[in-house]
């Protein structure tokens, strides 16, 4: 499928379908036209999806094709009623979505992690520059373990939860200045590095990864995710494709809005693990199975409930769900 001669030749049916969805009051006809549009429409976003995959022109049809749907079918007036809906269709689709973005985001974090961690073994005046051999070692023989017994565990981990969500919010919110993202990134790759090296070089590199491993698997993959994100706002601000940067924006921003909702729950139970099981005096293998179970978990709402998501034409778009907050303000 040539997409680009596709989408010209049915970009009419598609503007025209998106302003009957837009309307506010309909005729019988418009009405009728309505449905013969969403069927049509439906039909062709299959079409691009199966031979294209996600594309700007599919995820702006679909949003047109939500938006129709909701015109005939009607929004229910209970918010809590669309709650099931959110968790099975909207965020695993929007998560879906970022998830070659989320993928280089962890890569890059890694590989400037483990530069750190080589240059400043490999230099020992760089060590120094962070701190005298007397507070690195306290920081390597006890600070580092007593940081996640330092307060009570259910404490800890609401401080931890409290700070983490905060930083994925700003990811997003942040991301359309485009350097803000990179800034946390590159931030974050920094922090780890160094840490890596410090317990290393005084030989507590498998305490380093002991305590990381089990809470910092499903966490850092939720950054990543805010991230990912962050950045896709940016993008959609440069390139927006065939729409306009307004569309692009608002289009995006509510998907995304989508998963800043969702990472608030992830980060919840990485919190929990980071509080209640990283410092747990328990076998090293439940603590980091407890932690790989979580993040396999998750990666397979994101991948596979996503992609399942993806193809019955959902895109993260909270549109519906407001509709219906909209609603009950009104009544």
């Amino acid at each position: 499928m040539d997409l680009d001669a596709y989408s010209a030749a049915h970009r009419a049916e598609w503007d025209r379908l998106a302003a009957l969805g837009a309307q506010r009051s309909l005729t019988g006809a418009q009405a009728d036209e309505l449905i013969a549009r969403y069927q049509s429409g439906a039909t062709q976003l299959s079409a691009i999806k199966t031979t294209a995959g996600s594309t700007l022109q599919g995820d702006r049809l679909s949003v047109a094709l939500s938006r129709a749907r909701l015109r005939f079918t009607g929004a229910s007036a209970n918010v809590m009623a669309q709650i099931p809906r959110f968790f099975v269709l909207q965020l695993p689709a929007a998560l879906y979505r970022l998830r070659w973005i989320t993928l280089v985001v962890a890569l890059v974090t890694f590989l400037v992690a483990g530069l750190y961690t080589v240059w400043a073994l490999g230099n020992p005046q760089v060590l120094a520059n962070f701190g005298s051999d007397e507070q690195l070692a306290q920081l390597a023989n006890h600070d580092f373990v007593d940081y996640y017994s330092s307060n009570p565990a259910a404490s800890f981990a609401g401080q931890v939860w409290t700070n983490n969500a905060l930083i994925a919010a700003q990811c997003i919110a942040f991301g359309i200045l485009g350097v803000y993202v990179p800034y946390i990134v590159l931030q974050n790759a920094q922090n780890l590095g160094v840490n890596a090296a410090v317990m290393f070089a005084y030989d507590h590199g498998d305490v380093f990864f002991l305590y990381i491993l089990p809470h910092g698997l499903l966490e850092l993959t939720a950054i990543f995710v805010a991230a990912a994100g962050g950045l896709r706002i940016f993008w959609a601000w440069i390139a927006p494709g065939a729409r306009t940067r307004g569309q692009a924006l608002a289009e995006d921003a509510r998907a995304l809005f989508t998963v800043a909702i969702g990472l608030v729950f992830v980060l919840l139970v990485s919190g929990i693990i980071e509080g209640f099981v990283t410092p747990a005096p328990w076998p090293w293998p439940i603590k980091i199975g407890i932690g790989a179970l979580a993040l396999l978990l998750f990666l397979v709402y994101m991948l596979v409930v996503g992609k399942r998501a993806t193809r019955l034409g959902e895109t993260g778009d909270l549109s519906e769900f407001e509709a219906g907050a909209r609603r009950i303000y009104a009544s």
